[in-house]
């Protein structure tokens, strides 16, 4: 499935679309590895964006603000990080639906609790 990523890198001042292909299920059948596919996919493609032909700069799923909104029969996924914000979708699928999996995936991904 080819996934169309909106990225605006800030300090510019124009938008780019790149498109990624990280699972090949659709939508509704998203599981919470296609979910980590996908926000791995558009960090990756906002990182190639600010950073072309660089080596896959990503680390972890941390470090941005996220949400899931209604757009046009479907959902869209937007991301925003110091470095810029990125939207795609619209997705079919149940909003509630995706919003617990994108939590799941990143509680699963938290840096672990220091210890003083």
């Amino acid at each position: 499935m080819t996934i169309s990523v909106d990225i605006w890198i800030r300090g510019t001042e124009v938008a780019t679309t790149k498109d990624i292909s990280p699972v090949t299920r659709e939508p509704e059948a998203w599981n919470d590895e296609d979910v980590r596919a996908v926000l791995e996919g558009m960090l990756h493609a906002m990182d190639e964006t600010k950073h072309p032909g660089q080596a896959n700069r990503v680390a972890g799923l941390r470090g941005f603000s996220w949400i899931v909104n209604p757009y046009e029969g479907g959902v869209l996924i937007a991301l925003e990080m110091t470095l810029g914000a990125a939207v795609s979708g619209p997705f079919k699928i149940e909003k509630d639906r995706l919003e617990g999996m994108i939590t799941r995936v990143l509680a699963s991904n938290a840096a672990p609790p220091v210890v003083h």
